[in-house]
């Protein structure tokens, strides 16, 4: 049975489900910063999936990549799994812009997570419920 690794509930916001992935938005407001886990047990590897869930997770990570850098303005796509301290295999896709708090490094240590107040998760996830209309489904609606 999928279960989320702690590290991630903990740093995440739930969006949803893509038909492979479980979509969070990190708690971090200096980026749009997206994480993909597929819903496999005790994956931590791309080569551990199937062939099937490989193109799958690569599919939703390249939709999701395109319609954030339209959504966002984004100037860069960073795309990563790195999994050096969450073990679960998961996608991170960042929206960048030149004027962000780390532009050009990478966003991984570089400033204190700042994170999301008032109304700001409910204006990201309206944003993506206007262009995410196809194979996902929103947390918290009915299936």
């Amino acid at each position: 049975m999928f279960a989320l690794d702690s590290r991630l509930q903990q740093d995440c916001l739930l969006v949803g489900d893509f038909p492979l992935c479980r979509l969070l938005l990190m708690n971090d407001s200096n980026y749009p910063w997206f994480i993909l886990v597929p819903r496999r047990e005790e994956v931590s590897e791309l080569f551990q999936l199937d062939a099937d869930d490989q193109r799958r997770l690569w599919q939703e990570t390249t939709l999701l990549a395109e319609i954030l850098k339209d959504t966002f303005a984004a100037d860069k796509m960073n795309v990563a799994t790195l999994g050096n301290v969450v073990g679960q295999l998961h996608m991170h896709v960042i929206v960048r812009r030149r004027d962000d708090v780390a532009w050009p490094a990478p966003v991984w240590g570089r400033h204190p997570a700042q994170p999301y107040a008032g109304q700001k998760v409910g204006q990201i996830i309206d944003k993506l419920r206007l262009v995410l209309t196809e194979d996902f489904q929103f947390a918290g609606e009915p299936a």
